[in-house]
């Protein structure tokens, strides 16, 4: 059995905020963990070519663009998944941070982080 506080995991800083990543890739399960901050404010080009991904929304107010450009607001109580390796964008609305449980599968290594430029979408 694992159990983790958040206190007891330290926060990496992928790119345009904070993820604490509860599972990760040496843990065995299969799929990484991860409760993260996206900064308030901030808009995220990214793409997971490696991973699926599945977000929940557990504060705070912001939206994920698809492919198309479709605009999905994101709000406590709304799920998103990438479940094509789907590029997207990745906004928080300004004046609060947004806050997500979010599921990758295969696992995180852990230690992974973004190159964020409007120009490419950022991939790991």
């Amino acid at each position: 059995m694992i159990i983790r506080k958040i206190s007891d995991v330290t926060p990496v800083e992928w790119g345009n905020g904070l993820s604490h990543r509860f599972l990760v890739e040496r843990d065995g399960m299969g799929y990484s963990l991860t409760d993260t901050i996206v900064w308030a404010g901030t808009s995220s080009p990214l793409q997971y070519r490696k991973h699926l991904e599945a977000c929940y929304c557990i504060s705070g107010r912001g939206a994920v663009i698809d492919a198309d450009g479709r605009h999905h607001v994101l709000e406590p109580g709304t799920m998103y998944a990438l479940d094509q390796n789907d590029p997207h964008h990745l906004i928080a609305d300004p004046g609060e941070d947004l806050r997500l449980i979010c599921v990758f599968s295969p696992a995180l290594q852990g230690d992974e982080r973004h190159q964020l430029a409007e120009a490419q979408f950022s991939h790991y």
